[in-house]
């Protein structure tokens, strides 16, 4: 099937105006020059990002970028802010809410509680003979035995031999004067390909599946950190699972029961909470936020012989990682998302750009990316310039200075785009250049 790429609109967005000294011909604001757009990707393009510039009035206005999404209906979206009132985004709550139903309707198949043998049916729940789009009519197959496709919210295709989505969506969207997402300049664009689904068929299903035990999920979560903010959707997503799971009469027998946990945006947390979940008898983990956080923790995972099931990990590194056959993902590899992130940096006609990244493996493994895929289009290597700032183990920033000095020869350079790659400690890095004279028009 033809995957339909949405035209990314061209109008309506700002410019950002770098200022450096020279002469006339030099100067950001004579008309030799006319500025940079502003972009970014998943990891700083939600309204709690915008919130961070609260003494930065409109300064974000303009600014665009790719991020996985899916176009949400309303009812999915009552029903999460029925059990989560007040949310202000829908970040990877949809990923979440699939990768809990995978998981139930994969133990459902597998008939056991056990991680291992739960493992083997989760490709193959997205990718049988029979496809069904809620957890009650595929739980329902599940229990009679049948090989079903789950089609839940973001979920087209079946899953590939590494068990990631083979086919995504992603949203190309637009931070407003407020610093806020403005969802009616929000586009959506198909990538990937349905042929590199899975074609391994996973051993045939139990029928009729009991169990004594709970299937028991532990969150691995960022509730603090650099990612907390992209936090309450995940989480919200989470309750609403486990809420309609268990009035759908649960798996195996039993209602499926949640454990709080926080991966701190940090390796050495999400290990720490990885080793207390195992104690508590958690079978399939939900997270973590971060890429880097998942390949730092992953050992952790595997040692207790845990799934590791993260709603928001896109590095390409964890598609090869050794995880024994444990780690899975509803999010896209970042290979996918630096095709769309080039893609709206081609179409504003940039010919030079300045990509700003942290030193975390999100950062440097999209930036890495990006450059190929523009590259790769015609752009010279010697205009796409890649900067990477250095971040602690929680994510912070290391070095305020830095920034400085990296927002200074991007102005000196007058690139036609600038793109920057990190967390909310970003929000640094934007900040940083508009010091250096970035000034945005409308």
């Amino acid at each position: 099937m033809r995957i339909s790429r949405a035209v990314i609109a061209a109008a309506c967005v700002s410019l950002l105006t770098l200022a450096a000294c020279g002469s006339s011909q030099d100067d950001p604001e004579s008309p030799n020059y006319q500025g940079a757009y502003l972009y970014g990707t998943d990891g700083n393009m939600a309204n709690e990002f915008g919130a961070l510039f609260k003494e930065q009035a409109g300064l974000l206005d303009g600014m665009k970028g790719t991020l996985p999404l899916t176009e949400l209906n309303q009812t999915f979206t009552s029903r999460l802010n029925a059990v989560w009132p007040g949310l202000k985004d829908y970040l990877f709550a949809a990923e979440t809410y699939d990768a809990m139903m995978i998981s139930a309707l994969a133990a459902q198949q597998a008939g056991t509680i056990e991680p291992t043998k739960i493992a083997q049916y989760v490709n193959g729940v997205t990718s049988g003979e029979i496809v069904c789009r809620t957890f009650q009519s595929c739980v329902t197959l599940a229990q009679a035995g049948k090989s079903i496709a789950y089609r839940g919210i973001t979920v087209r295709h079946g899953f590939t031999d590494a068990g990631e989505p083979s086919t995504t969506s992603y949203g190309t969207v637009h931070f407003s004067s407020a610093n806020q997402l403005d969802n009616g300049k929000t586009e959506y664009l198909g990538t990937g390909n349905e042929l590199n689904a899975s074609g391994k068929k996973p051993p045939r299903p139990v029928k009729d599946g009991k169990s004594a035990v709970a299937l028991k999920f532990g969150g691995l979560l960022p509730q603090t950190g650099a990612l907390a903010y992209t936090a309450p959707p995940m989480l919200a997503a989470a309750k609403l699972a486990v809420k309609e799971i268990n009035e759908a009469g649960g798996v195996l027998g039993k209602g499926v029961e949640w454990v709080d946990g926080n991966d701190g945006t940090d390796p050495r947390v999400a290990t720490a909470t990885i080793a207390k979940h195992a104690s508590e008898g958690v079978h399939i983990l939900i997270g973590p936020g971060a890429s880097g956080v998942a390949l730092g923790s992953l050992p952790e995972a595997v040692k207790h012989g845990m799934i590791m099931f993260s709603p928001c990990n896109t590095s390409a590194s964890l598609t090869t990682a050794d995880d024994k056959g444990l780690y899975f993902r509803t999010a896209p590899s970042d290979i996918l998302q630096a095709r769309a992130i080039a893609d709206v940096i081609l179409r504003d006609g940039d010919r030079k750009v300045a990509i700003v990244a942290h030193s975390g493996n999100y950062g440097t493994n999209l930036a890495k990316d990006v450059v190929k895929e523009l590259v790769k289009a015609g752009l010279s290597e010697i205009d796409v310039q890649t900067h990477i700032y250095q971040i602690t183990d929680d994510g912070s920033v290391k070095d305020k200075a830095e920034l400085e000095r990296i927002a200074g020869d991007i102005v000196s350079v007058k690139p036609d785009g600038v793109l920057v790659i990190g967390y909310s400690e970003s929000a640094e890095m934007v900040k940083a250049l508009s010091t250096a004279g970035a000034v945005l028009r409308h």
